[in-house]
């Protein structure tokens, strides 16, 4: 017990005084908490983005403890989205059964309810039934009616986000990752991939295994971690969900993509028929193939969005993961792969 202490009370200790005095106050409001000031602070792993804790009081009931998750903002991540879109869409979530309820906000960080499920393991997305289980889920959020324009924002977001990496690489850096060749690449990508009639809907845009909770008891699916999302092709959204099986954040390199984790035909197949199928249409063999090869071209703006992502987080972040190595994973990937799925020839790069 003694051990335990010791390392709540150093986790406390760097929280900033302004969060500890609004989770004191915020555990004030609840009958059931010992005492405020016996918080436990737990670094949760495998964000990239922000800070995340899991918040803990001991409770008037033995062995129960008040949870909540306290979310400190990434310094310099502001160049990825905007905040008050991220609040605005975090609190329509919220208010529709779509996530936890947001509890206390400060300029650089928030509260949120703790969901009572767990967060899904890389393995976890191998399953065919859990794997089913988040597809209808992102069939649901795929169809939310969120306020505000519907516009593509992806290709908007990849020029935004390749100007600040330039405007941060170093002169190596922006030559080792042809970041002067890309602005043709997203012309050329976005004229390739449009489509008058494809199907557009509000978008996570971040769905890797970390931002999916699962809940045993009710067998249901949880998507969190709003920073991203946006309207945008739901392939683009299905694809990046694809790369994602590649990644595994809780290793001891957690920065390296393993590509032979991708999904194969059969395992893509079965994830959109459940897509597809979620809302009680039973799809055709054409729908589930056109939506298929959507989906393997848009692999390649995912590539391009998390190599940028990469490159602009290794000169703003400071949390511990090799940005510029899963940046060069990234970029190499859209190279490697662009000629087998657009059949056109690329820039080269070296590995």
């Amino acid at each position: 017990m003694g051990v335990v202490e010791n390392v709540v009370q150093n986790k406390e200790g760097c929280l900033p005084v302004e969060v500890k005095e609004t989770l004191k106050s915020l555990a004030s409001k609840w009958e059931d908490v010992l005492d405020v000031n016996m918080l436990q602070v737990i670094p949760l792993k495998g964000a990239m983005t922000n800070e995340v804790f899991q918040i803990k009081w001991p409770t008037k009931t033995e062995n129960v403890s008040r949870k909540v998750l306290l979310r400190l903002y990434g310094e310099g991540v502001e160049v990825f989205f905007d905040r008050k879109d991220e609040i605005r869409t975090f609190e329509f979530m919220s208010k529709h059964g779509q996530g936890p309820r947001l509890l206390a906000r400060f300029p650089y960080g928030r509260v949120e309810d703790f969901i009572n499920a767990r967060t899904l393991s890389a393995a976890d997305l191998r399953d065919p039934k859990i794997s089913g289980l988040a597809a209808a889920k992102l069939k649901e959020f795929n169809e939310l009616d969120m306020p505000g324009p519907k516009n593509v924002r992806l290709w908007d977001r990849l020029r935004n986000w390749l100007k600040a990496a330039k405007g941060l690489a170093s002169p190596e850096e922006a030559k080792a990752f042809h970041l002067y060749a890309i602005d043709e690449e997203i012309s050329e990508l976005e004229k390739a991939l449009y489509q008058k009639q494809q199907r557009l809907g509000f978008c996570h845009n971040d769905l890797q295994y970390g931002n999916i909770m699962f809940d045993e008891e009710t067998q249901s699916i949880t998507l969190i971690d709003y920073e991203y999302a946006s309207y945008n092709p739901v392939a683009y959204d299905i694809a990046n969900h694809f790369c994602e099986m590649a990644a595994d954040y809780h290793t001891e390199k957690p920065h390296l993509m393993d590509y032979s984790k991708y999904p194969g035909l059969e395992e893509r197949q079965r994830f959109l028929h459940a897509y597809l199928s979620s809302t009680g249409n039973q799809p055709n063999k054409w729908e589930v193939e056109q939506l298929l090869q959507d989906v393997e071209k848009y692999t390649l703006a995912s590539h391009l969005v998390w190599g940028l992502w990469g490159i602009i987080s290794a000169h703003v972040n400071k949390i511990d993961f090799d940005y510029i190595g899963y940046a060069r994973q990234r970029l190499d990937r859209y190279w490697l792969q662009k000629h087998a799925l657009l059949g056109s020839s690329g820039a080269s790069t070296s590995t």
